[in-house]
């Protein structure tokens, strides 16, 4: 029969255990999300890249987020699911307010992947239904659309995230 101490030390090591395995898979997690998308970013400039994705837009996206970027009508309300309207991609929108990194994710492997497991969403993850370059091509074009100032910010939001990557 053990001691109080002894069962005391035996279920603080298993609690150490399970705290260290959690970490690990935490820190695996991450490194595999941040470097989920190759550091070939968006190309909003190259005209073949960007007429790829308005054709692959138009046939996966288009049908929630609007024909033409638009998004759906109180995309910032919950619906009575809880669940949030596909927002705009265009100006209007907070698609430029992330950087491609996290953008490629949440079309990759959607949005759960970003905001936690249990978060609840009509958007699917595309891992499967389109390729890595499919993505950027989609996410090239809706950044094609965004005026001058909005691109310049936006890459200004990829500078800062990746100085913020390349610190961790």
């Amino acid at each position: 029969m053990r001691s109080p101490a002894g069962k005391l030390g035996g279920l603080l090591g298993a609690l150490l255990g399970a705290v260290l395995l959690l970490a690990v898979a935490g820190f695996v997690g991450y490194q595999y999300f941040r470097t989920a998308m190759p550091r070939a970013g968006l190309a909003p400039g190259d005209a073949e890249v960007v007429a790829l994705g308005e054709a692959l837009y138009a046939k996966h996206c288009a049908s929630c987020h609007g024909s033409s970027l638009q998004g759906q009508p109180n995309w910032q309300q919950r619906l009575a699911n809880g669940r949030l309207p596909p927002p705009p991609h265009d100006a209007s929108g907070h698609t430029w307010h992330h950087p491609d990194e996290q953008l490629f994710t949440l079309t990759k492997f959607g949005p759960a992947a970003l905001v936690g497991g249990g978060y609840e969403s009509d958007m699917q993850a595309y891992e499967g239904v389109l390729s890595d370059d499919e993505i950027r091509a989609v996410l090239s074009y809706i950044k094609s659309t965004w005026p001058p100032e909005l691109q310049a910010r936006h890459d200004e939001i990829n500078r800062r995230s990746q100085a913020a990557g390349q610190s961790q």
